[in-house]
């Protein structure tokens, strides 16, 4: 028999409905670990692929990370018989006299992030890794621990790592300089934006750390200390997941968007934090629901090796798209999804029946930037405002107009191939026919209703203004283009499923494109530009596209003159093809422009994403 891919993932088969499917989860995604641990037990190295920071920290990440998922199985009461592993690895791993020890923090260090899911341990579970230790390696744990936090986190999420390690010195009676605990703190604060969002330092990006990092460790924060910090994350928690719920689909996908999205059901952690904290948001049912549909979701992709090892990727093992802090341990903050095995079976989370939430048809939301809409089986972020200038492939991850729980989005593997781009949901310029441009950043990103402006430029001597309006299963972009030269342009649509043996249909002309495929139908259409533009269906360079390997994408090409060019686009996907043919025979009405700019002149307020630091309340 042929090797499915997909059947070497370790939740395949499991319905995903129990607290006890939860725990065979964890311990199937777990075992495969388990060759991979050095003989004293303080590393894991799983390949040879490397990451920005050294080897003896890619080994802890791989060692520290699991523990986000199996702390909560300890504090359970969940069965696990390798804990001996993680007591004799902390032990190792902090005695500088052993070959294993994680190295000594000098500066801002990838240790300082892994050094918090040991805080977390101890302070859940500290009769599983603490008090089987010794008193000498107790004392090497202490110093270790005082010693990495004196060091200045970087101004982001990272500053909650200090906070977990001082949680577990607390927890273990040890001395050390609370008002540095407290500096933190504060210094969170002040990333908070308001409505349950923050930014993920000062940064204008707003992406899946607010509710895998800054939630999920608030909440867990929350219930570990009672203060009025604990009080405000619960708060901003019951706002931020009311929003949050939009960003999922109904089959329990998400919508990809940003960076480390290798850490695949981590998006689910802000979900399970509200259970660990006994946070009621949305109703216990609708929680559950958000969790495990989610994890459900991953259960038939091919996210592993051959050996049940998480890769580095999204859907498929992808070592293109990934950071330069990724190493092979990286994808295990996917644990963070299995915080509810903390809590009893009597939870009201594990006893609720599961209830999908209602989902608003199209939401606005000001401080990501974008506009949900919710359109059958998929939920679509139209999106203007964030960046991310200084990670590979920042601008796809970041400044695309669209992004697509079902199709994902694609990064481009060739900056020198302007005619073999995927350019999903993009608009680029070339000069030369080879090299090329798109939208990096915002000069001015506005919402205004339900409709996205922003203002942005490719060139020095090019100047974009882009409206980007739902009208579902449609959405449309209007761009008014003003250039000092002529270029040639590129505009896609989003990317489907390519078969093998090129059986999928495929129609290009004048002014429109769309492909059908085994499942989905993807097109775009010009709607009344001021240039002509011909239809493609680009067959996309292999392993682009965060679920698929191979896909297909619809675009319009063409060229502008000098002066002022505008371009209407109407832009379809979905995976009824039925209603697809019908609707792409009737697309939307050309919008007005001059009604999109009085509706921005008066109802327009500023992105939250691209305020400065210090403007947003």
């Amino acid at each position: 028999m042929t090797y499915d891919p997909a059947s070497a993932n370790p939740l395949a088969g499991n319905p995903l409905k129990t607290r006890d499917d939860m725990s065979r989860a964890l311990h199937a995604l777990f075992d495969p670990l388990l060759p991979y641990f050095s003989e004293g037990n303080a590393r894991v190295r799983l390949d040879g692929a490397g990451a920005h920071f050294d080897r003896a920290a890619a080994d802890l990440e791989g060692f520290a990370r699991p523990l986000w998922g199996l702390s909560p199985l300890g504090a359970g009461k969940g069965e696990f018989e390798h804990w001996h592993r993680f007591a004799e690895g902390i032990a190792n791993g902090t005695d500088p006299d052993h070959p294993e020890y994680w190295g000594t923090v000098n500066g801002r260090d990838q240790r300082m992030v892994e050094l918090a899911a040991l805080g977390f341990a101890i302070a859940l579970t500290p009769e599983k890794i603490w008090e089987p230790l010794n008193a000498k390696q107790r004392a090497n744990v202490i110093a270790y621990l005082k010693h990495a936090r004196q060091f200045d986190y970087a101004d982001n999420n990272w500053k909650f790592f200090r906070i977990f390690v001082d949680i577990a010195l607390d927890r273990v009676g040890a001395d050390f300089d609370r008002s540095l605990t407290r500096q933190y703190l504060e210094e969170l604060e002040g990333f908070y934006v308001g409505d349950g969002w923050y930014r993920d330092g000062n940064v204008r990006r707003v992406d899946h750390y607010i509710p895998f990092a800054m939630h999920f460790y608030g909440l867990i924060y929350s219930k570990l200390v009672d203060d009025d910090y604990a009080r405000r994350y619960r708060e901003r928690a019951l706002l931020f997941a009311r929003d949050f719920r939009h960003w999922f689909a109904d089959d329990g996908a998400t919508i990809p968007f940003g960076r480390s999205l290798t850490y695949r059901f981590a998006c689910a952690g802000f979900w399970s934090a509200l259970a660990f904290a006994d946070l009621e948001a949305l109703p216990w049912g609708e929680v559950k629901h958000l969790c495990l549909q989610h994890l459900r979701w991953w259960r038939d992709k091919p996210m592993t090796n051959r050996d049940g090892i998480l890769s580095i990727g999204f859907a498929y093992p992808n070592l293109l798209m990934s950071e330069s802090y990724n190493s092979a341990g990286s994808p295990y903050w996917a644990f963070k999804a299995f915080l509810p095995l903390a809590i009893p079976e009597n939870h009201p989370f594990w006893t609720a029946e599961e209830k999908v939430p209602a989902a608003a048809a199209v939401t606005p939301q000001r401080h990501p930037g974008m506009v949900i809409m919710h359109t059958g089986e998929d939920a679509v972020a139209l999106s203007s405002g964030q960046e991310n200038l200084q990670m590979r492939f920042g601008t796809e991850k970041y400044a695309k107009f669209a992004y697509s729980a079902r199709y994902g989005f694609s990064v481009e593997a060739d900056e020198r191939s302007f005619a073999g781009a995927a350019f999903d949901s993009a608009l680029a310029f070339s000069d030369d026919g080879l090299h090329y441009r798109v939208r990096e950043t915002n000069r001015e990103a506005k919402i205004a209703g339900d409709v996205l402006y922003a203002k942005w430029s490719p060139f020095s001597d090019v100047s974009v203004e882009t409206w980007l309006v739902p009208a579902a299963p449609w959405h449309l972009r209007v761009h008014r283009i003003r250039s000092d030269r002529a270029l040639q342009i590129a505009e896609g649509g989003f990317a489907i499923t390519k078969r093998d043996f090129d059986l999928d249909r495929l129609e290009a002309g004048a002014g429109a494109a769309h492909a059908i495929g085994e499942a989905d139908f993807s097109g775009i259409a010009d709607l009344g530009s001021s240039i002509e533009r011909q239809g493609l269906v680009q067959k996309a360079l292999p392993n682009t596209n965060m679920i698929v390997a191979k896909t297909l994408v619809p675009q319009l090409r063409g060229a502008i003159k000098a002066g002022e060019t505008v371009l209407v686009t109407a832009v379809i996907a979905t995976g009824d093809q039925q209603a697809a043919k019908t609707a792409w025979l009737k697309p939307p009405a050309k919008p007005d422009l001059a009604a999109l700019e009085a509706l921005v002149s008066k109802e327009g307020v500023t992105v939250s994403a691209i305020e400065a630091p210090g403007q947003m309340p």
